[in-house]
């Protein structure tokens, strides 16, 4: 419905809230008087779609000029389509609408409408205290979806990995003497072979040379078979602990399973990596910039790019990207009281991709030596690592801002004085 007070084309700012459903939405618009303009609940479909369009074109929306609309979460079709047609999209968190609705309302009384109708305030009263989702290239979202997925995978395949660890714990530990040695995992394509034909002790030691030898083979193993083969033998001929035959044989059954549901989530996540990368390599902004910086691969610059994006005026300063990392340290003061800690709200991906690249990064001089500096100075390993993080998120920001390449002799300068040395 729309307002019978309001004419159209009165001039006035209108803001839209979206409080979003798996099923249906409903929309609020608000002008900057806090007036109710319009309200309308609508299906998660076309239709739906269609609607909410004609609803905000009632309004006055201007293609040149577009109603900014405010969201409590950044996914669906619905949000996709509305972010396509380059209106300001404001993503707001569930805690912070919850504290906005109290603001208006200390019953705590709560419904869809009323969600909407808060955030759309939100935007009418303190859009200049949120930023609306960057402006990313379709080529960067498409990166953010692989890389993100690649990186769902590795997260289910370790969780997969543990859970097979601990059943063969229970029933098979001649499994975890044979493959969890330096360099190899259950995770390994010679593992999940090998666990495949041969899931239970019994079976195992029934293994001949021959059949571990084909087996290696069949997994892709090209080098060392048969030193494979003898110490394999060996392993699953040694005498251990066992549960009752039947007992171990259902058990068996389940190391089958998990076995197939580990192979799946490894194939998963290598797919996903070589289509990330391949994505990646696809942006200018990589080979150019992001690949010049110590650690960073095809695969992480794939995530540290699918998470800061190539819109330039998402992140004001570099202290903001740090922020968004968790790199930068957060100050709680208090009376009396002053403390510094390191960020927990933060992007968790990003601050994950950032660990690995900091990892990968080491091996360079530079990098090295700056990190022996810190742990000198009394730093424990993690808070060198983040110190390191939080300097090359700043390079990063510069070189993307300026479009130069990293350059290791300016970002970690030869420190001569004692006061250089401290002040790094």
């Amino acid at each position: 419905m729309l307002g019978g007070d309001r004419e159209k084309g009165s001039g006035l700012t209108i803001t839209c809230g979206i409080d979003w459903a798996e099923n249906h939405h409903d929309v609020a618009l608000v002008d900057e008087a806090g007036q109710l303009v319009a309200k309308r609940h609508i299906n998660d479909d076309a239709e739906g779609y269609r609607q909410l369009l004609s609803l905000l074109a009632e309004a006055g929306d201007d293609p040149r000029d577009p109603i900014p609309f405010a969201i409590e979460t950044a996914r669906g079709l619905l949000f996709a389509c509305l972010r396509a047609t380059g209106r300001k999209v404001y993503s707001i968190n569930p805690m912070a609408v919850a504290r906005y609705r109290e603001r208006r309302r200390v019953t705590r009384a709560k419904s869809d409408h009323a969600d909407a109708v808060a955030l759309a305030h939100i935007l009418r009263t303190d859009s200049d205290v949120h930023r609306p989702l960057p402006a990313d290239s379709e080529l960067v979202q498409a990166i953010s979806v692989l890389a993100r997925a690649q990186q769902d995978a590795v997260w289910n395949r370790a969780q997969l990995n543990n859970q097979l660890r601990s059943h063969l714990k229970q029933y098979f530990p001649a499994a975890l003497a044979a493959f969890q040695v330096r360099g190899i995992g259950l995770d390994s394509r010679e593992a999940r072979a090998v666990l495949a034909a041969a899931p239970d002790p019994a079976a195992a030691a029934r293994l001949t040379r021959v059949q571990l030898r084909s087996l290696l083979r069949k997994s892709g193993r090209q080098r060392n078979i048969d030193t494979w083969a003898d110490r394999l033998r060996t392993v699953f001929t040694n005498d251990y602990l066992h549960q009752l035959p039947l007992v171990e044989q259902a058990m068996g059954y389940q190391t089958t399973a998990l076995v197939r549901q580990l192979d799946a989530a490894c194939r998963a996540a290598d797919d996903l990596a070589e289509a990330a990368a391949e994505a990646f390599t696809q942006h200018p902004d990589a080979a150019e910039i992001l690949s010049s910086f110590p650690g960073i691969g095809p695969l992480t610059g794939a995530r540290v790019l699918g998470e800061i994006g190539d819109d330039r005026t998402r992140f004001r300063d570099a202290r903001a990207l740090k922020a968004y990392a968790g790199a930068a340290p957060i100050t709680v003061a208090s009376g009396k009281s002053h403390a510094v800690h390191h960020r927990r709200v933060k992007n968790q991906r990003l601050a994950a991709a950032g660990y690995v690249r900091i990892f990968g990064a080491l091996p360079s001089p530079q990098v090295k030596e700056h990190y022996d500096r810190r742990r000198a100075r009394g730093d424990r390993h993690t808070a060198a690592m983040r110190n390191l993080f939080n300097r090359l998120l700043g390079c990063l920001h510069h070189c993307l801002a300026t479009g130069q390449r990293f350059d290791p002799a300016k970002a970690f300068p030869a420190l001569g004085t004692p006061a250089e040395a401290a002040a790094s």
